[in-house]
């Protein structure tokens, strides 16, 4: 076979990990770019520097704080034990916890910056047509903002198929839980299985070529706006 079972294992839990962490993203992510768009609170710098952490804080130490949170002796872990949860390490939920936070800002960033292109001046002409703020965010705002939710999402959902240290540091290497295709490739390699660690990189990085690929293509052309 071209990859293993195990190779085909991760992959499909990647792609569930990276689908299931993007539409929470959308969901999530959403009001926060709004916010961030609209507001002029004194609040918008910090927490749009706390949006945008992930990108300049090491996986390593994201993951270790998230571990100790969701740890037994964690907020998160005795609120998780309490409600009968269980404890979030080392499973697959433990990694989409971990997945929203680390690709938090891949959503938001370009969302907000759809929503601050949009302007003020479409929904100023909505109010004077009896929109309702709400009418005017679905009907007028979303629809402008498209191609940002866009590359929102192909850059969420890529950059969630691409993690490695958050990941481990969460979830482990456990098969079919949480071993993911970066850290198969990393198990591969560690066991000096070259063919095998040389053919789910292959397939990674075709993944990856197309998904800018279709960025690009689904980038608006601004000649043509």
């Amino acid at each position: 076979m071209f990859l293993t079972d195990t190779d085909l294992q991760s992959i499909l839990l990647t792609l569930r990990l990276a689908s299931v962490v993007t539409l929470i993203l959308f969901l999530v992510g959403t009001p926060v770019a709004w916010w961030l768009a609209r507001t002029r609170s004194r609040w918008k710098g910090p927490i749009g520097a706390v949006v945008a952490l992930p990108l300049v804080l090491p996986p390593s130490v994201l993951g270790f704080y998230l571990l100790v949170t969701m740890g037994p002796n964690g907020p998160v872990g005795q609120l998780t034990q309490a409600l009968g949860i269980g404890l979030l390490p080392f499973t697959f939920w433990g990694l989409v916890v971990a997945s929203v936070f680390y690709s938090f800002p891949f959503m938001v960033q370009p969302v907000q910056n759809a929503f601050e292109a949009v302007g003020e001046r479409p929904l100023e002409v909505a109010a004077t047509l009896r929109a309702s703020p709400l009418d005017a965010f679905f009907s007028v705002a979303l629809p402008l903002a498209l191609p940002g939710f866009l590359t929102a999402g192909i850059l969420t959902f890529a950059h969630t198929v691409g993690e490695f240290g958050v990941v481990l540091m969460i979830g482990g290497n456990i098969p079919g839980v949480t071993r993911v295709a970066s850290v198969q490739i990393y198990d591969h390699v560690e066991a000096m299985e070259y063919s095998d660690a040389h053919r789910l990189a292959a397939v990674m990085l075709i993944f990856s070529f197309l998904v800018l690929l279709a960025l690009y293509l689904w980038r608006p052309n601004p000649k043509n706006t």
